[in-house]
């Protein structure tokens, strides 16, 4: 077993069977719609966009509060009595959860928090890669995780098209000339992550299956992503068929496993169903 817990935030999209897999513990994050605020993952992400569609009452989203972050560590040691933590945070740039993380551990020296500047796959791949080390050198000690995270931190590439701009728009992060210019010229943005901040680095032009094609074959070789492993990202509503071409290109280019990874509420409630990302570490 290894001598170092991991914690992560629901906004990485980690599934549960991949959590408990390796031992790594969740903390929600919050959406707010309808009146009332409820837990990331606690809920289908379908009732999130059907309370849209019938109200076009953008939902909010939050990090975790420090109330959230002090309820996981006490859990933590008291299961694991004397077990450091190393929590891989949500980007710092994006929400307060790793600020809260850090308010929470105030006072301990058994806590190390550090930010992955990513969000969903993202982190998820991030997380995944330190708790791979971890269980293949259990004897690891938290200066080596912290190498590794680093290094896998360096290294991590994120882009996605959203879904929906209507999500966006609403919830002010495009404004009103901007939204009615992509809808008039059907542009799509791709956002990448830069630093830990959401850029709007490119527009693709065309129906949706035409763009997630191009950036398919694109996205991999711009940055030089390794052949190993990749990390899909779906929005809840992406069509099979295009999941399935997509699957296709990659393997003709080389691409040995995929993992596909469903939006979350939070990265949902700004790119709206449908949304598609490619993740992977650069060489």
């Amino acid at each position: 077993m290894s001598k170092i817990l991991l914690v992560a935030e629901s906004g990485s999209d980690m599934t549960p069977e991949v959590a408990a897999q390796y031992g790594i513990t969740i903390v929600p994050m919050h959406v707010s719609f309808g009146g009332e605020t409820r837990d990331d993952g606690s809920f289908p992400v379908t009732q999130m966009f059907e309370h849209y569609k019938k109200t076009h009452e953008p939902p909010r989203t939050s990090g975790c509060t420090p109330h959230d972050f002090e309820e996981a560590y006490a859990k933590l040691t008291e299961q694991n009595p004397g077990t450091p933590i190393l929590h891989l945070a949500y980007s710092a740039c994006t929400t307060c959860s790793m600020q809260s993380s850090v308010l929470a551990a105030q006072g301990r020296k058994d806590i190390e928090i550090i930010d992955t500047k990513s969000v969903s796959a993202g982190q998820f791949a991030v997380v995944l890669r330190v708790a791979r080390a971890l269980r293949e050198h259990p004897e690891m000690t938290m200066e080596e995780a912290l190498e590794i995270a680093k290094d896998a931190i360096e290294h991590v590439r994120m882009g996605f098209i959203p879904g929906d701009l209507d999500y966006l728009r609403a919830g002010g992060r495009v404004s009103n000339a901007a939204y009615l210019g992509a809808k008039i010229l059907n542009l799509h943005p791709l956002i990448e992550i830069q630093d830990g901040k959401l850029m709007s680095t490119k527009k693709y032009r065309g129906a949706k299956s035409r763009v997630i094609a191009q950036m398919t074959q694109e996205y991999p070789d711009a940055n030089q992503l390794r052949k190993d492993e990749l990390w899909l990202i779906y929005g809840e509503g992406l069509e099979e068929s295009v999941k399935r071409d997509v699957e296709a290109k990659l393997r003709e280019k080389g691409y040995e496993k995929l993992t596909w990874v469903r939006t979350g509420c939070v990265i949902a409630a700004h790119s709206g169903p449908g949304a598609f990302g490619i993740v992977g570490f650069a060489e």
